[in-house]
């Protein structure tokens, strides 16, 4: 017997057709190429410094920098060697904890196993759908004590925490302020996994500019690309500094000699990879202004609906990186995921939580009401900006 369609799927599917103007395949995501890509990926190759060394890695570092008002930013190979890189630099040993969000991709909790750390997972807001800073520091207040040297330790295990990591999910700026706060009251260095969120702004101020260190992704589906591709962006220019000195495999300079004088990490971005992320920043403001006019199109077919458009929080600018929704509950949520694929239409519900994953099934964790609240409601829609135009109202 064929299934009962849901009545919003048929309208939901038609809208977004028209929106993108397509009965073809519509992709939940997809790199926006039309501007000098193509030159500057040749000009490149033409030149034969296409690895680690070249003109576009130093261009693409400083466009990054004045775009988020970062003292310094570090090229690297992805998104996760930058995390992983901007946990080494705010001094994550082996053993630490690290507060963050169940609720996350999974690159978040893999930079911390393979830093020998462990993650504390806490709620998140539903306001914000990253890092709650009251949940933060209600778990703390319950479970932490101080050592001799000040520093911030698990009861239970005795383990040393040593910092906070929100992500920005989908873009969306969590509470900085007051993560900031709660950092400072238990001696915890702030951290940001900022991966999705270029382009986004808490009270004026870019994400991933607050903490000591943050790390962007350049993948493929993020709102610019370099195919692969991340970035760190540090507090202060020493800090770059010596961030880009163990990228690149801490080798001191010389004119022909090879001495590395710590182990220090293969992470630099090749110089290719660096010529496209140039091209895609040119059309940044662009891709930003699409976005916004897709959500704003999104909100308003959800508006008397009983499916809830995820909003960017109150004082902050969200990239809009990805659309989501809010189902009434986990069987609207299931249904509207099978019939629009079904159709060619790719939609994805959220990650599936971090503790529900065998390597973090004994991770140290709060209580997750929230975060489950979403991962059994929300379901993401195509976000590619390519259909729309300027002209495009709501």
């Amino acid at each position: 017997m064929e299934r009962c369609k849901y009545p919003m799927t048929d309208s939901l599917i038609r809208f977004i057709r028209d929106t993108y103007q397509s009965n073809e395949f519509i992709p939940l995501l997809a790199p926006t190429f039309n501007g000098n890509e193509k030159q500057y990926v040749v000009d490149t190759i033409d030149s034969t410094f296409v690895s680690s060394v070249g003109q576009y890695v130093d261009k693409f570092e400083q466009q990054i920098e004045h775009f988020t008002g970062a003292k310094k930013a570090v090229a690297v190979v992805n998104g996760t060697s930058a995390l992983h890189t901007a946990l080494y630099m705010a001094g994550i040993k082996h053993g630490d904890l690290v507060i963050t969000q169940a609720l996350t991709f999974v690159a978040t909790c893999n930079a911390l196993y393979h830093m020998g750390a462990a993650p504390i997972f806490i709620d998140v807001s539903l306001n914000t759908l990253g890092l709650c800073p009251k949940a933060t520091e209600a778990y703390l207040e319950e479970n932490v004590t101080f050592n001799a040297d000040g520093e911030c330790i698990h009861r239970l295990s005795q383990q040393r925490i040593k910092a906070v990591m929100p992500m920005h999910t989908f873009g969306h700026p969590v509470e900085l302020d007051e993560l900031l706060i709660v950092c400072k009251k238990f001696n915890l260095v702030l951290i940001e996994d900022a991966a999705e969120s270029l382009g986004s702004f808490y009270k004026g101020k870019h994400t991933g500019t607050f903490g000591d260190y943050s790390a962007i992704s350049f993948n493929g589906n993020k709102i610019i690309t370099t195919g692969g591709g991340g970035m760190v962006l540090c507090h202060s220019e020493n800090a770059g500094a010596r961030t880009k000195y163990l990228t690149t495999t801490a080798k001191q300079p010389h004119p022909f000699e090879f001495f590395h004088d710590e182990a220090g990490f293969n992470y630099r971005l090749p110089n290719l990879n660096a010529a496209l992320g140039c091209a895609q920043m040119e059309k940044l403001p662009e891709f930003l202004k699409k976005k916004r006019l897709l959500a704003n199109h999104y909100q308003e077919f959800f508006k008397n609906s009983d499916f809830i458009f995820v909003k960017e929080p109150k004082g902050c600018q969200s990239n809009y990186w990805l659309n989501g929704i809010i189902c009434p509950n986990e069987n609207s949520r299931n249904l509207l995921l099978e019939q629009t694929n079904n159709e060619r239409v790719m939609t994805r519900p959220v990650w599936k939580l971090m503790h529900r994953l065998p390597m973090f099934k004994n991770a140290l964790r709060g209580e997750l009401i929230n975060s489950e609240f979403i991962e059994a409601r929300l379901v993401s829609l195509p976000s590619s900006p390519t259909a729309i135009k300027e002209t495009f109202h709501v």
